[in-house]
């Protein structure tokens, strides 16, 4: 776990100026791609960002807590943090609690006018994957993007302002999957590993792959063609939210330019050599990052 108690004191006791301090920490240590699109943002659309993100990350350490090993327990945790933060959005007040990021996180809700629905939807991701099945269709999977990436694209479209209505939305929700399905397919050899498996089943029959033979290490034609399947898939997703950018706030957008380009990145360096990500995790070097936000910053 990360970060879930930082100092003996509870979130009541700080002020508002360390709550922010405490979210940018978070992300600065943590969110090792977002972290250099985000530095792009106005002062207040980056400390609302952080808040944002030091919000799921706790919520991601209370679902992987090391300190609890049965999972029930965990999803209790959860389902209280869920109760917790409705509760802190509907009486606009401090809770005394462990974490310290909820000044920060109800100033960024207060803020932008953030739903609470889009928080439920983020607890729900993390209740998912602690109860985890492997998805069985593409549907499957696309629901699972939704909750666990698509959400923070709707979220942060709140701090980041954006035309457009519905259909920019839409276009948030692509581009959240579109990041999701990066990390599944990064991640492939890791999450196999521990078990688990977020390639649908309907595509491990359709080439004939066992996913136990992602976390092994073994190299054949039939994962070759799985692979070369899902890179092709969330290449669609960053082409159907291609428009994103049009509709976000002129501020804003070389943050999410910068975010995009970093996933795209990846995406790419995986398509270049695909059996990679059997052996290590395939990622964008800091210099490479630096250059990214430097372009994105003078576009």
């Amino acid at each position: 776990m990360t970060d879930l108690v930082l100092t003996p004191r509870d979130a009541a006791s700080i002020s508002l100026a360390e709550s922010h301090a405490f979210c940018a920490r978070v992300t600065r240590t943590q969110a090792r791609n977002f972290f250099y699109g985000l530095k792009l943002l106005p002062a207040e659309k980056r400390a609302g960002m952080f808040a944002l993100y030091a919000y799921m990350r706790y919520a991601d350490d209370l679902a992987d807590d090391p300190s609890q090993q049965d999972v029930k327990a965990r999803m209790a945790q959860l389902e209280r943090f869920r109760s917790l933060t409705r509760r802190t959005l509907a009486e606009q007040v401090i809770p005394s609690h462990e974490w310290q990021g909820w000044a920060a996180f109800l100033d960024c809700a207060r803020t932008f006018n953030m739903p609470v629905g889009l928080f439920d939807a983020m607890i729900e991701g993390q209740l998912q994957d602690l109860d985890f099945k492997i998805p069985q269709s593409f549907d499957d999977l696309v629901e699972y993007c939704y909750r666990v990436a698509g959400v923070v694209g709707l979220a942060s479209l709140h701090v980041w302002g954006y035309t457009g209505g519905h259909d920019t939305e839409r276009l948030a929700i692509d581009r959240g999957t579109a990041f999701q399905l990066t990390n599944v397919i990064r991640d492939v050899r890791e999450d196999a590993r521990r078990g688990r498996c977020y390639i649908p089943m309907e595509d491990l029959a359709r080439f004939g792959v066992r996913s136990a033979w992602l976390g092994n290490g073994l190299a054949n034609n039939e994962i070759l063609s799985l692979i070369n399947f899902e890179i092709s898939r969330a290449r669609k997703y960053f082409h159907s939210s291609a428009d994103l950018e049009k509709y976000v706030s002129a501020d804003s957008r070389p943050a999410l330019a910068a975010m995009t380009a970093i996933y795209r990145g990846i995406l790419d360096k995986i398509a270049h050599s695909p059996m990679d990500i059997l052996t290590r995790r395939v990622r964008l070097g800091g210099l490479t990052k630096l250059k990214i936000m430097w372009q994105s910053k003078n576009a």
